[in-house]
């Protein structure tokens, strides 16, 4: 079997990924122009592959760019007013239309099942309704919006039991009132309001950009609400950015634990985002997915297979499991979405001020971000709390980073005696100290 070793080594590092999925109810986003061509037809192909991993999928649609086509191609200019259309009857008409015909084609598409095509054998049932209660914006600044309206309430329970029964959920951006009207919508409000009605696990937006970047143009892979709202007051953002990155922040502080920001011109986005560590484009998140902590018992593990490298090139002395269990007190850990990525410890002797700072560690596709001195900062707090005066280091392989943190060589001497008698003379470690 001549596999590409790619391919096989992504597929066992995405199996945790689809088992923490399963059963997840996730909310996806996708605007009208990522149904359009090629593109539309291979996100079908990702969705049905979600379904078939166990995620329950909402799945809102937009239709903005269609509508506006046929409004430009029959000479119909739309009056805008505060980011809105004003959707009298002869918008509405259209919007019905266009709507209609993208649900239609999005059922076609994912009842496709002929052999040779990646659908083929997946029987997919689809449903549609009246699953989003509207009222109309009404009258603002002296302008009537006519049909133009906002989310009165998702009908949450209807959308559980259909989910609870393995059926994907299709959310038109319409609304429908307890008057029989219909209502144009805006299609990220919809999912918005959807995934927080749902308590969603995941609101994903698919968009055209992949995401925010910094003023180096550097993808923010994972920012907190708090931190992305000040980005909402740069006018450099694009507007269909902006909606998004305002849906994001909004579902965040409504309780929906991380919203996706991805690019539907990529075609591994959608994918890439759910089973990869790192993801590919921008999580909203109010609960950091990389965390700074105490160490557990559950973590040796994950302690184990991030030293055991070091300790086969000489740069860590080996520690067994047991060693690990009696001392995980001593240890902090980096935390990635269930990985450890990185680890300290600060050995404490009794009757002494000293402090020994070891085993400090960083997965080698982790390091450059700051995370040693991240860790050495959380040893140094703990050190100053518990009143200790100094820390000291042995070390073979990395004396100038210890230098350039702060650290002083130093003799045996200023070892505490426990530690000087259990010095290895065959390593030759090198003591650094350091004055807290």
């Amino acid at each position: 079997m001549n596999t590409p070793f790619s391919f096989v080594d992504w597929f066992r590092h995405s199996s945790p990924y689809i088992n923490a999925h399963r059963g997840r109810t996730f909310v996806v986003l996708i605007e009208g122009e990522a149904m359009e061509g090629e593109r539309g037809e291979s996100l079908i192909q990702d969705l049905a592959l979600l379904h078939t991993l166990g995620v329950h999928l909402v799945v809102v649609f937009g239709i903005r760019s269609r509508v506006h086509r046929v409004l430009e191609a029959e000479g119909i200019q739309p009056v805008r007013h505060q980011g809105r259309w004003v959707a009298d009857e002869a918008i509405m008409a259209r919007v019905e239309r266009v709507a209609a015909e993208q649900r239609l084609w999005l059922e076609a598409r994912l009842s496709l099942g002929l052999p040779n095509t990646p659908l083929h054998g997946i029987e997919l049932t689809t449903v549609s309704g009246n699953l989003v209660m509207a009222k109309p914006l009404g009258v603002r600044d002296g302008v009537d919006f006519h049909r133009s309206g906002e989310v009165r309430r998702v009908r949450a329970a209807g959308i559980r039991a259909q989910l609870e029964q393995r059926v994907l959920v299709l959310l038109p951006p319409l609304g429908f009132s307890s008057t029989g009207e219909v209502f144009d919508l805006d299609a990220a409000e919809v999912a918005q309001q959807a995934a927080i009605a749902l308590k969603a696990d995941k609101l994903i937006l698919l968009g055209d950009a992949d995401g925010l970047r910094d003023g180096q143009g550097q993808l923010l892979r994972q920012l907190s609400p708090s931190e992305a709202a000040p980005l909402l007051a740069d006018e450099a953002l694009v507007p269909e950015l902006a909606r998004h990155l305002d849906t994001a922040c909004k579902a965040a502080l409504h309780g929906v634990a991380r919203t996706h920001l991805l690019s539907w011109r990529d075609p591994d986005a959608l994918l890439g985002e759910l089973f990869t560590r790192d993801g590919v484009g921008t999580m909203i998140t109010q609960h950091r997915y990389e965390q700074l902590r105490a160490a557990e018992i559950g973590d040796i593990g994950g302690l184990l297979e991030l030293l055991e490298p070091l300790e086969r090139r000489g740069m860590l002395v080996p520690r067994s499991r047991e060693r690990l269990e009696h001392e995980v007190d001593d240890y902090v850990v980096i935390d990635r979405d269930g990985m450890i990525i990185g680890c300290a410890a600060l050995h404490r002797f009794a009757d002494t001020e000293v402090g020994e700072l070891a085993c400090v560690a960083v997965h080698p596709e982790y390091r450059g971000g700051a995370r040693g001195e991240r860790l050495l900062a959380e040893i140094e707090r703990l050190a100053k709390r518990e009143g200790l005066s100094s820390l000291f280091a042995l070390t073979t392989h990395t004396a100038h980073w210890f230098l350039e943190h702060g650290f002083e060589q130093a003799s045996l001497e200023a070892l505490p005696p426990l530690r000087r008698d259990a010095y290895n003379q065959a390593r030759k470690s090198k003591v650094v100290c350091k004055s807290l």
